[in-house]
């Protein structure tokens, strides 16, 4: 009795079919499989979207980590210069 046999599943049919007609029936699984379409297409640019946001922040870090040792680079190359210079004028 806990399991549904072929019988349970044709009693269930019939009742389906009375209740909403047989014209109704592919209306509503068209109106179901467009939802289910719909619900996997937003999920897979939710995730893209993820993706992306993960991706650029990391790579704008690199790039300002980069600048910044440049920049440090830059002016104690140049002070280190220019005491060697003072003296030897």
């Amino acid at each position: 009795m806990g399991t549904m046999s072929i019988w349970h599943w044709v009693i269930v049919l019939v009742v389906v079919l009375l209740l909403f007609g047989a014209k109704r029936i592919p209306d509503l699984a068209s109106s179901l499989g467009a939802g289910i379409k719909n619900f996997k297409k937003s999920v897979k640019e939710d995730e893209e979207k993820q993706a992306e946001a993960t991706a650029t922040p990391v790579q704008s870090t690199t790039t300002t980590t980069t600048t910044a040792q440049t920049e440090q680079t830059a002016p104690n190359s140049a002070s280190a210069t220019k005491p060697a210079e003072q003296t030897k004028a």
